[in-house]
């Protein structure tokens, strides 16, 4: 592993490589585009739904993440922090945060077209616009007067850190109420993912049934297909880290030290959610008329077979 800067003291140093240098090029580009192109469907959706307020606020949630990825590429470009150990311990927590608030706003989107499916509604909304400005404050005010300063007070506080080596806190996961506070947080993610993706399962087993040939020309599909989207990520971006974090929980109780290895497997883990900031740019693609015919092309094709 020396070619990926890490050396083999009692302490991780700062994991440094091409990969996660190139990964978050394409997070802030990804990130960006899609935050700059949801903005125009944004104008043209109804303001009152409960749906376009969970899409604003998971627009919200990436803006403010990308603006701390610069510093995570000035980093990675430098390899030192000249930032301050305070920055660097809120610019790390802001990964995680970013991570569960995204998961939080697929959970509420996903739910509410669950239940728009199973309860036969054409949406769900709030009665006022008003009401949808009140609920999003209301999240906010929590997320920034509790979750973050508590996040940010604990984050990295129990032991010392060197200032020009930033996004290596590992140290905290040793004591036992951190460790029991992520098993709890890592089987509530798990345990709903699974749920989320039966529940996806199932209904995209009945439509199937029950549409047969005509599936593609109902609105209620492309909704669904877009409930896969959000599916796809949290499997692909935010499950193998929280699987991971199992194993490497257990290494950091059963080791005084710090396993490179595994130190650097979990940052490329921790590093792949942000990937998340892409989703934007496939909701912009899912609803564009040359992603459906694509899909209707290809549906047309595995048929004639």
């Amino acid at each position: 592993m020396a070619g990926y800067n890490i050396s083999r003291n009692s302490s991780c140093d700062p994991i440094l490589t091409p990969h996660l240098t190139w990964l978050y090029f394409v997070v802030l580009i990804g990130g960006l585009t899609g935050v700059i192109s949801i903005l125009f469907l944004l104008v043209k959706m109804n303001t009152r739904s409960v749906t376009t307020t969970a899409v604003v606020n998971l627009v919200v949630v990436h803006s403010v993440f990308l603006l701390t990825v610069p510093f995570r590429l000035s980093y990675l470009i430098k390899e030192t922090w000249t930032f301050g150990l305070p920055f660097c311990k809120f610019v790390s927590a802001m990964l995680h945060i970013h991570m569960y608030l995204t998961f939080l706003f697929y959970l509420v989107i996903l739910v509410i077209r669950y239940l728009i499916f199973f309860k036969r509604q054409d949406k769900v909304e709030f009665y006022r616009k008003l009401h949808a400005v009140a609920a999003s404050s209301g999240m906010w005010l929590l997320v920034i007067v509790i979750v973050v300063p508590l996040v940010i007070s604990q984050y990295g506080n129990n032991e010392e850190y060197n200032e020009n080596h930033c996004f290596n806190f590992h140290k905290e996961l040793g004591r036992e109420y951190v460790q029991v506070i992520n098993y709890i947080i890592v089987i509530i993610v798990i345990t709903t993912a699974v749920i989320l993706l039966v529940f996806q399962i199932f209904i995209t087993i009945s439509m199937v049934r029950k549409l047969s040939h005509s599936l593609l020309s109902h609105q209620e599909f492309w909704a669904q297909l877009k409930n896969l989207f959000f599916i796809g990520i949290i499997l692909i971006c935010f499950l193998p880290y929280q699987f991971f974090r199992i194993y490497y929980l257990h290494v950091v109780a059963q080791t005084k030290g710090c396993n490179n290895n595994v130190a650097f497997y979990n940052e490329i883990f921790l590093s792949v959610t942000a990937i998340s900031c892409c989703d934007l740019l496939l909701f912009v693609l899912g609803g564009s008329h040359w992603f459906k015919q694509k899909i209707i092309d290809l549906w047309n094709c595995l048929l004639c077979r």
